[in-house]
């Protein structure tokens, strides 16, 4: 009796929050369905109808929006790419013996913390500009011609800078799972003949497949809405050479001002993360339960 009346108060204690988390979450989306359906440009507000289902063809016939997906995928599967490779390259560096080690590691970290429209403006204007960057002083003392890289690989940046960012996060957790790797595995390895690479292979990877799966899971969830990387630096060109989904939503809805066709767009966008999310998770969960 005493179990069940404490489990009765505990829900009564949750409701609250989880009431105001339903509310949190449903009442935008339910909006958002709504707009979706309605004729409502922001410039004409008093001349809303509905519009059944043409605001999802009109964003789904729109030139730009299999582009903007080929971009969004194209960047989640870039950063992914350099990422995980270069955060499973760190954390064996990390792992090693070396002189100021709590500095490097500090030093690897601290990109994470930037804000992501000033890690676009540094990027922008200290690293790849044309003129003054560094990228085009190293050109120039190479004797090569400076690249214009947001005019002539505007997606390429994005994912440079995008990945830039990420690569501390990726980092830190192999760092965290390698640390907890037995060092008699390796050992017993290494005296039974086996080199760096079939201890990397054979002992280290397998190990590592749980964060490497974490990480892929969390940065794909927050890589489908990168966007302020991309309005400081190419703001979606040249063209639509850059616009990823989550740009072309703002794009509809704050230069067209078509809330009903940036609606649509925004529930495409969340139908489709969800669908990357599911697929994700259980390919985490197959991944834990081996």
């Amino acid at each position: 009796m005493a179990t069940r009346q404490t489990r009765t108060l505990a829900r009564f204690m949750m409701t609250p929050s989880v009431v105001l988390l339903l509310i949190w979450m449903i009442v935008p989306l339910a909006m958002t369905l709504w707009f979706s359906f309605q004729n409502y440009n922001l410039l004409m507000p008093a001349n809303r109808s509905f519009a059944g289902f043409f605001n999802y063809i009109y964003f789904y016939t729109d030139p730009a929006f299999f582009q903007s997906i080929a971009n969004t995928l194209a960047i989640v599967l870039g950063v992914l790419a350099i990422t995980v490779i270069g955060g499973i390259l760190l954390a064996l560096l990390l792992d090693q013996p070396i002189f100021g080690q709590g500095i490097v590691r500090i030093l690897i970290i601290s990109p994470f913390f930037v804000m992501p429209p000033v890690a676009a403006l540094v990027w922008k204007n200290m690293i790849m500009h044309p003129g003054y960057g560094v990228f085009a002083d190293i050109s120039r003392f190479l004797g090569l011609r400076p690249i214009d890289w947001f005019a002539q690989y505007p997606l390429l940046s994005i994912i440079i800078i995008v990945a830039w960012q990420w690569l501390p996060f990726a980092t830190l957790i192999l760092l965290t799972a390698l640390q907890s790797l037995d060092e008699e595995q390796k050992e017993a390895a290494e005296m039974d003949g086996a080199g760096a690479v079939s201890r990397f292979i054979y002992i280290i990877l397998p190990h590592l497949a749980r964060a490497i799966t974490v990480v892929i899971l969390i940065e794909t969830i927050f890589l489908l809405a990168v966007y302020a990387e991309i309005l400081v630096t190419t703001n979606g060109g040249p063209g639509y050479a850059s616009t990823n989904l989550a740009f072309l939503v703002y794009r509809t809805a704050l230069l067209s001002y078509d809330i009903g066709g940036a609606s649509a767009g925004g529930v495409i966008a969340v139908v489709l993360a969800n669908i990357v999310a599911l697929f994700l998770m259980r390919a985490v969960g197959k991944n834990l339960d081996r």
